[in-house]
């Protein structure tokens, strides 16, 4: 499995940077992008024509897209909302569509970031949870599409220690999350290095069009 081409969109910090590591670590050689200043590899999946330039003429195994914000409060706008919504799902598709010629040439995988809020509302982020919903369903219908060439699976997180759920540490909404979920704790990004580097290797061969919670059993409560 080691010696593939990866590709990590969102990959610098959190969740993405976590996976990207865990690639790097079984051997894989790993571009990992981001939009923050100084990042090596800068993409912004809203920007159509970086995304194609990006692309264009990559080797690309694996993709992982973990491009994502969130804003809470702000998405009860309809700016506020499209923003999200163009960053995690539309993002997410553009990405998608500019590896797919590459990912069929060699037979590759994808790997998506949906969230426990693909299953469930938020009242104070309805853009986050309209676009992992379309994520989710997003997975299934690529899975379709591409169908026998790429694999497309997708993990769903839970509640995992990152700069977007620092503002939920200490606060009444902890207790609540640390109560629901059965192993008892906030998941952290490297829980979700081993589940990604499965979906993407020959031991998930036969598993496409899957969303993998990776939750602590927060949503089988």
């Amino acid at each position: 499995m080691a010696g593939r081409d990866v590709v990590v969109t969102g990959g610098t910090s959190g969740i993405g940077a976590a996976i990207a590591d865990a690639f790097r670590d079984a051997g894989d050689r790993v571009v990992a992008t981001g939009v923050e200043d100084g990042a090596a590899h800068r993409l912004d999946v809203t920007d159509a024509d970086a995304v194609s330039a990006f692309f264009a003429g990559r080797a690309v195994d694996v993709l992982v897209c973990c491009a994502g914000v969130i804003g809470r409060g702000t998405e009860l706008t309809p700016e506020g909302f499209a923003r999200t919504v163009e960053v995690n799902l539309t993002g997410t598709m553009r990405c998608c569509l500019a590896a797919a010629e590459a990912l069929r040439a060699r037979g590759g995988s994808i790997v998506l970031t949906a969230s426990m809020l693909s299953f469930f509302g938020s009242p104070v982020a309805p853009g986050y949870a309209a676009s992992k919903g379309g994520v989710a369903q997003l997975t299934k219908s690529l899975a379709l599409a591409w169908a026998p060439d790429v694999r497309v699976n997708a993990l769903a997180p839970g509640w995992i220690a990152t700069p977007l759920t620092d503002p939920l540490r200490g606060t009444e909404k902890e207790a609540a999350i640390l109560s629901r979920t059965a192993l008892g704790r906030w998941g952290e990004a490297a829980d979700l290095g081993g589940p990604a580097l499965f979906l993407a290797s020959p031991a998930a061969g036969f598993v496409t069009g899957a969303i993998l919670p990776v939750d602590g059993g927060y949503s089988v409560a």
